[in-house]
């Protein structure tokens, strides 16, 4: 019995002994794939949105981003490589909008899907944008959670808040434009569900 548990010790030493850059399991990589090429599509395809879009504010906001996100892959593919902290620690992304939101509802012709690529507006391409930035955001989530290696692990955790704030940025672009329209309850039902919970009682933390 004690022979045929030899090997599998041994590989589990080898795998402890590995150097910091081969710190890495097989769902950790596979993730980490995963996070990165979407980072490659959401830059090439910003790159693509950047000679169609008309509005200048729009077009600042994306070329913003997609200067910070060339420096958060980086920052990312350095640290997946080394295991190591990278040489441009995670940076912090500032939008330039508001935070007032419009509320209300405004009657509008019916959306269907564009015929030619002609067709595509600015709020076609903002629209894009935040969902390239959404699903980016739910991908670095899900893999912060189960990533090995402690440093790709608080990178990734990291540029978290940076991906939201992208994303708020551009909801508020859109907001702002009439593109994103927020509806909102009655006072009396809005009243109710913000009544709807209470606190628990609180305990110390031994």
């Amino acid at each position: 019995m004690q022979s045929q548990n030899m090997p599998n010790m041994q590989g589990q030493q080898n795998i402890t002994g590995q150097g910091t850059s081969h710190n890495h399991g097989a769902h950790e990589l596979f993730d980490a794939h995963e996070l990165i090429g979407g980072m490659l599509s959401m830059m090439d395809q910003y790159k693509l949105y950047e000679q169609q879009i008309q509005d200048q504010e729009l077009k600042d906001i994306l070329q913003r981003q997609a200067t910070f996100m060339t420096q958060m892959y980086n920052t990312i593919v350095e640290s997946f490589q080394t295991g190591q902290d990278p040489q441009t620690p995670t940076q912090q992304y500032k939008m330039t909008q508001s935070n007032e939101v419009i509320y209300g509802l405004k009657p509008g012709q019916p959306k269907k899907p564009k015929q030619t690529a002609s067709e595509l507006t600015d709020e076609c391409y903002s629209s894009f944008m935040l969902e390239l930035v959404k699903g980016s955001t739910a991908t670095f989530s899900m893999a912060a959670l189960e990533m090995n290696n402690p440093i790709v692990r608080r990178i990734i955790a990291d540029s978290l808040p940076n991906l939201i704030e992208m994303g708020y940025e551009i909801f508020l672009y859109q907001n702002k434009h009439g593109y994103y329209q927020v509806a909102q309850l009655t006072p009396q039902d809005m009243n109710t569900m913000v009544q709807t919970y209470g606190k628990a009682p609180q305990t110390n933390i031994h």
